[in-house]
């Protein structure tokens, strides 16, 4: 039988008293942060140490914490994620419901950006209310179910299970929202308001339309990140307010909430194709996907994990 692993005294690692950390042999390679856990733990009563974390978390801890979502949802049963998935694509219909009415509303100003502005200012309001009710959002999941993997504690077909499922709930919560949006029109009167955005969808080539799918993929796993590295207060909706904020300035697209738009599009007027609609979503979630994994998870974990390991 082998002998449990004893704790040694490195010289090398010390505790803010000047009195050596012990630590395990054959235990994974270890942070300088979680070093610091360590002697915190030794030093101060527990609760008090989580309670300065919830102030400012450490990159460490945020890295640590998007471990543990990951491998949550990963784990998650595939019956649970699909409906928690369509939830979210159903709620993000709101989101462009409210850019559709004030683009509608703005459509007689003469000046350009007067649109582009009042949309900004309401397309966040969707994502706040999908994000803080819990539901699975296919792009919060292109990185925080990325770092189990990176981390080695989830292997590659659960994270291609995990995309596919959402993506594909998502897909169809949107297309049941643009329907509920498309029969309650007589009431929203936004019918213009989604035409223009669905011609703002389908202007692009497919590299300008890839391009800014990243940059709305990478500004949407930071905003995840950013979840993360703040407490559950206001401070989290302001996250997300922020960088969905910017997606809707610089009309960004996002995969699923642009599905919605497009599929309202396509159902209330005539002058948008399926094909349109398919070519759009295609490269719309394959931008964002590598924004937020690339971008976002695989710098995150180099740059935290691969940088901070300390030498025992």
């Amino acid at each position: 039988m082998l002998d449990d692993p004893q704790p040694t005294e490195n010289p090398k690692l010390v505790q803010p008293d000047g009195s050596p950390v012990a630590v395990e042999k054959g235990a994974e390679a270890l942070t300088e942060r979680s070093i610091e856990r360590a002697a915190e733990d030794e030093k101060f009563v527990p609760v008090i140490v989580k309670r300065t974390d919830e102030a400012r978390r450490h990159p460490d801890d945020i890295l640590s914490y998007a471990i543990d979502e990951g491998l949550e949802q990963l784990g998650r049963p595939l019956f649970s994620l699909a409906l928690s998935s369509m939830a979210a694509g159903l709620i993000l219909g709101f989101t462009a419901m409210a850019v559709a009415v004030v683009t509608t509303a703005v459509e007689p100003l003469s000046w350009p950006g007067a649109q582009r502005l009042a949309a900004a200012l309401v397309y966040p309001f969707g994502f706040v209310v999908c994000i803080m009710s819990g539901t699975e959002l296919f792009t919060e999941h292109t990185a925080t179910a990325v770092y189990p993997v990176l981390d080695r504690k989830a292997s590659l077909p659960s994270l291609l299970r995990l995309w596919i499922t959402v993506a594909i709930g998502n897909l169809l919560g949107a297309a049941v929202s643009a329907g509920f949006l498309t029969l309650a029109n007589e009431v929203i009167d936004a019918r213009e308001g989604y035409l223009e955005i669905g011609r703002h969808l389908v202007a692009f080539e497919a590299l300008p339309l890839f391009v800014s799918a990243v940059l709305a993929g990478w500004l949407m796993a930071l905003g995840a990140w950013l979840i993360l590295a703040t407490p559950p207060t206001i401070s989290q909706m302001a996250s997300i307010y922020v960088v969905t904020f910017l997606i809707g300035l610089g009309g960004l697209h996002h995969s699923i909430a642009g599905s919605v738009e497009m599929f309202t599009a396509f159902l209330i007027g005539d002058e948008f194709t399926a094909s349109q609609s398919f070519r759009f979503v295609g490269w719309a979630l394959i931008g964002n996907l590598i924004g937020g994994s690339l971008f976002v998870a695989a710098l995150n974990y180099a740059h935290i994990r691969k940088s901070r390991v300390a030498e025992v």
